[in-house]
């Protein structure tokens, strides 16, 4: 298990009347729990929040012009993998339903374009796990990182087509020859901690294999055990971490993530523990 800090602020300058959405709290997953969290906005304004059907956490806005920070504070624990990946082959026919609709082309992810260099580089390896792994190496070895590269609307074929992106591009195309052959994908957005600079926020993706959802970063940039996940979804366009119904120009991101130490981390689950004591008493 690990446990993390994260502080994560978010300043805009907004031009008129806007909505603004975020995706930038931790999940309440099997595997993630969240021990302390606090949404704060500057000015003071009213939000709500809803989840969607796969537990993805949003909140909504309205703002007027002027500046706005937005600060999300949290501390989480995650746990690793559980059971070891199960190497054999499931076909599309026995899938469960709710996989399903991975498999399908969306909006970053062009799978149905893709077939033709998926199944050529891919498609004779023995396992669907042997086909992730070797689609995140060449992946790796293939697409160049570049702070900066990443066009604002880009998909996987232009990714492929200029060969350089940052890491929601190196996922999309990921996902992209997964799902070209039968293998449903899904991706993934996180706090991590960065040893250097800028921060940011982490886009991997999930694959599954072996009658599970098995985490893959093909950057190879953090490790899976230590992204704090926030959201789950088709592509980029599910789970954004902001979305502007209006004008609004970002003027400062700082999504800050710290490991914690295993003597904090006991420390916090000791409070956590204690805390939940003394709500049962007073109940």
């Amino acid at each position: 298990m690990n446990g993390f800090e994260i502080d994560c602020e978010l300043n805009y300058e907004v031009l008129n009347p806007s909505v603004f959405v975020f995706n930038i709290e931790a999940a309440h997953t099997p595997r993630q729990r969240v021990l302390f969290e606090q949404f704060t906005v500057a000015p003071d304004l009213a939000f709500d929040r809803y989840t969607d059907a796969i537990g993805n956490r949003f909140t909504r806005l309205q703002a007027i012009p002027g500046p706005l920070s937005v600060r999300y504070t949290a501390i989480i624990t995650v746990e690793g993998a559980s059971h070891p990946v199960d190497r054999a082959q499931i076909s599309v026919a026995h899938l469960p339903p709710s996989v399903m609709p991975f498999l399908l082309a969306s909006r970053y992810c062009e799978s149905d374009a893709v077939f033709s260099l998926a199944a050529r580089r891919f498609g004779s390896l023995a396992s669907d796990y042997d086909r992730v792994v070797a689609i995140c190496d060449w992946v790796r070895s293939n697409i160049d990182y570049g702070a900066g590269t990443s066009l604002p609307h880009g998909t996987a074929r232009d990714v492929l087509l200029h060969r350089t992106g940052v890491c929601r591009d190196f996922a999309h195309v990921a996902i992209a020859l997964c799902r070209a052959l039968n293998i449903p994908a899904r991706f993934v957005t996180g706090h991590v901690q960065w040893d250097t600079p800028p921060p940011d926020f982490h886009a991997i993706f999930e694959a599954y294999v072996g009658g599970q959802w098995v985490l893959f970063d093909p950057t190879a940039m953090a490790s899976t055990q230590n992204v704090a996940r926030i959201g789950t979804g088709r592509d980029a366009a599910d789970v954004a971490f902001a979305t502007v119904f209006g004008q609004a120009r970002m003027t400062r991101m700082n999504p800050m993530t710290r490991t914690l130490s295993r003597e904090e981390l006991n420390h916090v689950l000791q409070s956590s523990h204690r805390a939940v004591q003394l709500f049962a008493q007073a109940a």
